[in-house]
């Protein structure tokens, strides 16, 4: 099911790039529109930093990684 969407009060500058970005792209200013929205919207959830280190594997001990004894 699709929505209508009515957005007010766009400055003249934004206006004026998103017809000429979607001039670019080959498409109506509305369609580049509903682009935006959805690439901005519907993009996959960003980790944490404690989340990616949480799941990086055991590569050895840190005394394996010290180089300054060697």
């Amino acid at each position: 099911m699709a929505t209508n969407l009515i957005v007010r009060n766009v400055e003249e500058d934004v206006a004026l790039a998103l017809k000429q970005l979607a001039a670019s792209h080959g498409r109506s200013a509305e369609a580049e529109h509903r682009e935006i929205l959805r690439s901005v919207l519907q993009r996959p959830k960003r980790r944490s930093v404690a989340e990616i280190l949480s799941n990086m594997p055991n590569v050895g001990d840190d005394a394996d990684f010290n180089f300054r004894n060697v």
